[in-house]
């Protein structure tokens, strides 16, 4: 009896839990790239990264000095646009489902690890989790429970943190450390629908 009852109380306080949470299907959060050198222990700004989420769509906007990359994807068929810019040149990959999950398919042993330890980011309390990969590197994440997207799966890596990531630290083979961390979120504003229009021209299309 009482370990009915214990587990009675458990699967109560999990669903109070998920009751707070609040999902969020429209937004747009800023994240500053840093990069750590163990060599020298400088720290440097390596490039941005901006998330939009509408609905059942996710876009992700990477920008750095010389390279930019915009990945498109889209919940409801399970399908991305990958949109590349080296120098002048421009690039697309358009993923099937079934290529997606192959891109995708070694994230799928990531262990994952909840801890009690939290820190704060944009005045939202983060517990933090690690992966641990198959290629026993190590992803440091930082995730506010309070708050979950609606699309989970456009960063697969972090399909399965209960909450909205909004930090993580991960480190090469050479020691050099990167860290995203949340400087801007906008839960209010509307996102345009164009942001995951897939361009059709000036692309040079490269099948994956």
């Amino acid at each position: 009896m009482k370990n009915i009852v214990s587990i009675l109380f458990c699967f109560l306080i999990l669903h109070v839990v998920k009751a707070q949470q609040r999902i969020v299907a429209e937004c747009t959060v800023v994240y500053k790239v840093e990069t750590q050198n163990p060599a020298n222990a400088s720290v440097q700004s390596k490039a941005t990264k901006t998330v939009y989420i509408k609905s059942n769509n996710a876009r992700i906007d990477l920008v750095a000095l010389a390279y930019s990359q915009s990945t498109i994807y889209n919940k409801t068929t399970a399908t991305a646009s990958i949109m590349r810019t080296i120098g002048g040149e421009k690039y697309i990959t358009t993923l099937t489902t079934a290529a997606w999950q192959t891109l995708n398919k070694p994230m799928d042993s990531a262990r994952l690890v909840l801890t009690s330890d939290s820190i704060s980011i944009l005045d939202y309390n983060c517990k933090k989790a690690i992966l641990y990969l198959k290629d026993n590197s190590e992803v440091t994440v930082y995730y506010s429970p309070s708050i979950m997207p609606s699309v989970r799966e456009y960063e697969y890596l972090f399909k399965d943190i209960p909450g909205f990531v909004l930090g993580y630290e991960m480190t090469d083979a050479s020691g050099v450390k990167t860290m995203f961390r949340a400087t801007q979120i906008n839960l209010y504003n509307p996102v345009p629908a164009s942001k995951f229009d897939i361009p059709t021209k000036g692309y040079q299309v490269v099948n994956q």
